[in-house]
């Protein structure tokens, strides 16, 4: 069972570090949110697996996102929705192709035409989650939904708004009495 103000406790506990950080986005800021932290702690991942399943669209065929911050999220999914007898797909996205084999960026049982959710651990301007949904559309799936479970509030969801994909994330920066920065 989802319980959000657990799940904020263990962000604070495990992953919220204070100091000078450059984001993945290539921004600088003066907190961090170390996502493996909790995706990689058993109650942390049964959290967030439980929480995803929640906001799941019910037309989704599939959950994915870049390999490695998505990896244990994914497996989280599916072994959530394993308990409650749903037959859900899972699939991985690499940031290169293998370089032999076939040469694929997404790995897993999906088929072109099925509806996916992309999963985030943490989204700031959501460069990770609109390479992953790049590379899965020219796959041939329709991305129905991206899912995060922190919201940096950083412009991400936005953009995925405007590009017309839904997003849902479990909490948002705000719940850790953290005010986001003004938009520029």
């Amino acid at each position: 069972m989802y319980n959000k103000q657990e799940l904020m406790d263990l962000f604070r506990e495990r992953a919220l570090k204070f100091g000078d950080f450059t984001l993945a986005s290539g921004k600088k800021a003066k907190y961090y949110l170390d996502g493996k932290q909790v995706t990689l702690h058993a109650r942390g991942l049964s959290l967030v697996s439980q929480g995803f399943l929640d906001l799941l669209d019910p037309s989704i065929d599939a959950v994915g996102g870049m390999s490695i911050g998505a990896d244990p999220i994914v497996a989280g999914i599916l072994s959530a929705a394993a308990s409650k007898q749903s037959d859900l797909l899972g699939f991985l996205v690499r940031k290169e192709s293998k370089g032999h084999g076939t040469n694929k960026f997404v790995e897993g049982p999906v088929q072109p035409g099925m509806k996916v959710a992309i999963v985030e651990d943490v989204v700031t301007t959501g460069g990770s989650s609109l390479l992953a949904i790049e590379r899965v559309q020219e796959f041939g799936c329709e991305v129905k939904q991206v899912l995060s479970i922190i919201d940096r509030m950083e412009g991400g969801a936005n953009r995925f708004r405007e590009l017309g994909f839904d997003f849902q994330s479990l909490l948002t920066i705000e719940d850790f009495g953290i005010t986001p920065p003004e938009p520029s």
